[in-house]
């Protein structure tokens, strides 16, 4: 039996220490008495309402990312026995399943391999462009078998987290992002306004011009989004600085993402930071490497997660996000994370395992480790 060696890379302030109660979470349907887990100078319950935003932020992005530098990752050697330690594979999907259009080698067999072993898959992306609907359709084309409850984006994530602060259906949602965002917001039910709409949007300076905002903005939602202006970035800061108790999320901040697969292309990470930037705020994160996701996926799926091994090809999103869940993690090489990253001795984010790609779990068999 695989045991992970390696705690949790995170503080005493552990981001989910301050995540919704998932006990009242099925699917999109939350209680409208959700609270926070209790912390020493923290009110108990925090709605939308009373809520820290400042505090908050800084809670939900406190990761530490060198709790984990004492033991160096493993190379895989023997597949079967991290297959037969868990029950739940969680995937990432840029990089480890696909690179931009182009399907990874030898990914349908191996998930075939791992659903005949009665292993549960689920896959989990912080590119919000598309919904959980789209997503499917995506794995369709590609020829995968993977429906729409094992998918997990962060536009999907985005809307779950307002739902469990019980965010005000009255208030309204700006997004800089794309229609993933957008649709998970619909199904929600919340109203929103921003998006792509906005992307052809200019602003006309003129002396005294004065740039107006909806004041009933309640909160800022921000994602990879290609049709990102200035028109947006002033908009988005005029609500999360003049709206009283706005709040401000990013679906993630991962510097680079796979549009193709010829090159890495700037990633969220660039649109999130330039509201940072301008409205000096942290943004609540909701996507990879803050648990809200892991803890969603855990109490949907009655997952205990030391029974879960998170597979990705980033280090600071994918291996910190299973890491700070407490499952094992497994590096692949085949997207954004090199054996020379990996190995550097300024990185201090080790996963338990790393190999090449995922369909090593076809010829890594019956080894000794």
């Amino acid at each position: 039996m695989l045991v992970s060696t390696r705690a949790p890379a995170v503080s005493a302030a552990a981001p989910q220490r301050f995540l919704p109660n998932f006990n009242s979470i099925s699917s999109l349907s939350f209680s409208s008495s959700s609270s926070f887990i209790n912390e020493k100078k923290i009110k108990t319950t925090v709605g939308w309402s009373n809520y820290s935003s400042t505090r908050m932020d800084k809670k939900m992005n406190l990761l530490v990312t060198s709790a984990t530098a004492s033991v160096a990752a493993q190379p895989l050697e023997n597949a079967d026995a991290l297959i037969d330690s868990v029950e739940t594979f969680i995937f990432d999907c840029d990089g480890v399943i696909w690179k931009g259009d182009s399907l990874i080698e030898g990914v349908p067999e191996t998930l075939e391999l791992l659903r005949s072993k009665g292993k549960r898959l689920v896959f989990v992306t912080n590119n919000s462009t598309k919904s959980r609907k789209q997503y499917g359709k995506k794995f369709e084309t590609l020829g995968l078998d993977v429906n729409e409850e094992e998918i997990f984006a962060s536009s999907f994530a985005a809307a779950a987290y307002l739902q469990s602060i019980n965010f005000p259906k009255d208030k309204k949602i700006y997004v800089i992002g794309e229609e993933g965002i957008l649709i998970e917001l619909e199904l929600a039910g919340y109203s929103y306004l921003g998006g792509p709409e906005d992307g052809g949007k200019k602003i006309e300076l003129k002396p005294g011009f004065l740039m107006e905002h909806d004041k009933d903005v309640g909160a800022v939602v921000v994602g990879f989004d290609r049709y990102f202006n200035y028109y947006k970035v002033q908009y988005g800061t005029l609500c999360v600085r003049e709206n009283p108790g706005c709040l401000f999320l990013a679906t993630n901040r991962d510097a680079v993402t796979h549009l193709t697969d010829a090159q890495e292309w700037a990633g969220g990470g660039s649109m999130v930071g330039a509201l940072v930037g301008s409205t000096q705020r942290e943004p609540v994160v909701v996507g990879k490497p803050s648990t809200f996701m892991m803890d969603y996926l855990a109490n949907k799926f009655g997952i205990t997660k030391s029974q879960i091994c998170m597979v990705g090809d980033r280090l600071d999103t994918d291996i910190l996000f299973g890491q700070n869940g407490g499952c094992k993690t497994l590096l692949v090489l085949s997207g954004v994370t090199s054996l020379s990253m990996l190995q550097n001795p300024n990185n201090s984010i080790q996963p338990d395992f790393y190999t090449s790609k995922i369909s090593d779990f076809l010829s890594l068999k019956g080894a000794i480790v």
